[in-house]
């Protein structure tokens, strides 16, 4: 049988597809392009026709009708491995459930089994003549849970583009960005849109300023690794405009700030010892040109993020500067990326895979940024800095792990530092309104020494 009929015969319609789901059943969505909207569409139509049904996905970029036609749960619950956009949404509405993870083990709850998948279903580019559906920029996590599932159901979307592996991977049997004809036990077809732009807000007048505080901390043959925001975008921006030379890439997200760093030459991957002249990426969001950038491009090749989150893979890159987003710390360098006190924001997700290699790579840092204070609803400041964690705050990076601190105020380096020296240095780029408040409360945790400044 040839690939085209083996293909004939495996088409189905959404609606037919999702019959093979039952009562009790853990499904997978993969995450964000690999999102199956024809699939999830005839899903919820079996809304009060099975039960109990569960599903997995995360960074998810359009409603997923699983949800939005089941809020009471009859049939269905959705659980989002990193809560952002619409799945914020939906949390802060009570209607998902959140499982936490650091990135990089993520594919291992599929291989050892702690995860099972009854169905997988995921949106794939058109296959090729060899038989190979690609997963674009679903690489990150994907293929562990295809494995692992009892069936899969390959939703073909034209608009997805193809990503190349890393050559150095592939030649060894690692496949991490397509599935054959031959794993797949269902396709089905259909009216699509063009992918999901994700477009960052303008950059805040703090973002700028921490932008500008890490900056000069960045030298030539650095290994960027991005997350996504203004601040990332306005740095991307910078750093074009600067002298900076042969910067690399190495980082979970690819967004439009490496895509204008390589239109303005400074990103060469020249001098990287793995994976040289290269991109190394394991999700994507941003713009189409971004997108267009990516498509058969073997200068840009996705991988899972068990490989390129990894600190050992992280730690053989020299200059590795990782730049991540937080929501507060406290006096001992505690970091919390996830939450508001109790409610809950996003997600570990490779934060601490970065911090952990950048600390392990030759010349590398690893900035966590916030900014130094909040505004609530009826227009009161808060501080970001708080003297310790004590409303629930979900610690994404120990202090035994924290680099440099970044607010709109300054840059502080914890690594090393007493409890003392990194109470003195955190109030140092708290808001100046807080910073009385903050050495008080250091005195009264027994934080604070009397050769302390003031």
């Amino acid at each position: 049988m040839s690939y085209f009929e083996e293909y004939k015969s495996k088409l189905r319609t959404p609606e037919e597809a999702v019959k093979v789901v039952k009562d009790g059943d853990w499904i997978d969505y993969t995450i964000s392009q690999g999102q199956p909207v024809l699939l999830d569409a005839a899903l919820a139509k079996r809304k009060g026709e099975v039960k109990d049904v569960n599903c997995r996905g995360y960074f998810m970029f359009e409603p997923l009708r699983i949800v939005e036609d089941d809020p009471e749960h009859e049939s269905f619950t959705y659980h989002s491995w990193y809560t952002a956009g619409i799945e914020r949404k939906y949390w802060n509405q009570g209607l998902i459930d959140h499982i936490p993870m650091i990135y990089h083990n993520q594919s291992s709850f599929y291989q050892l089994g702690y995860c099972k998948v009854n169905v997988a279903m995921i949106c794939v580019s058109p296959m090729d003549d060899e038989g190979y559906f690609n997963l674009h920029f679903t690489v990150a996590t994907s293929k562990p849970v295809l494995d692992a599932a009892d069936i899969v159901i390959v939703e073909v979307n034209d608009y997805l583009p193809r990503v190349c592996n890393i050559k150095e991977r592939l030649d060894q049997g690692i496949d991490a960005n397509r599935i054959h004809i031959s794993e797949v036990d269902y396709i089905v077809e259909g009216e699509h849109h063009p992918m999901v732009e994700i477009k960052s807000p303008p950059p805040s007048p703090e973002e700028v300023a921490i932008a500008d505080f890490i900056a000069p901390e960045i030298p030539d043959r650095a290994v960027l690794q991005l997350g996504v925001g203004g601040m990332p975008n306005i740095l991307g921006e910078h750093l074009a405009k600067s002298d900076i030379k042969d910067l690399g890439c190495h980082s979970e997200l690819i967004t439009d700030a490496f895509f204008n760093l390589y239109e303005q030459g400074k990103l060469t991957n020249a001098h990287k010892e793995i994976y040289k002249g290269r991109s190394i990426f394991g999700i994507c969001a941003g713009s189409q040109s971004l997108y267009d950038w990516l498509n058969e491009n073997p200068a840009c090749c996705g991988d899972m993020v068990s490989h390129v989150n990894h600190p050992y893979i992280i730690g053989q890159l020299s200059n590795v500067i990782a730049i991540n987003g937080c929501v507060s710390a406290d006096l001992y360098g505690q970091v919390c990326s996830e939450s508001v006190g109790t409610r809950h924001i996003s997600g570990t997700g490779g934060q601490v895979d970065f911090v952990t290699g950048a600390y392990a790579s030759p010349g590398g840092k690893a900035f966590l940024c916030m900014n130094s204070a909040y505004k609530d609803k009826e227009g009161k400041l808060h501080s970001n800095v708080q003297p310790k964690f004590t409303r629930g705050e979900i610690v994404t990076t120990p202090r035994s792990e924290t680099h440099y601190i970044v607010t709109d105020q300054g840059i502080v380096n914890l690594a090393g530092r007493t409890v003392w020296e990194r109470a003195e240095l955190m109030i140092s780029i708290a808001h100046p309104q807080f910073r009385d408040e903050l050495i008080a409360e250091a005195e009264k945790q027994g934080i604070w020494r009397r050769s302390n400044k003031r």
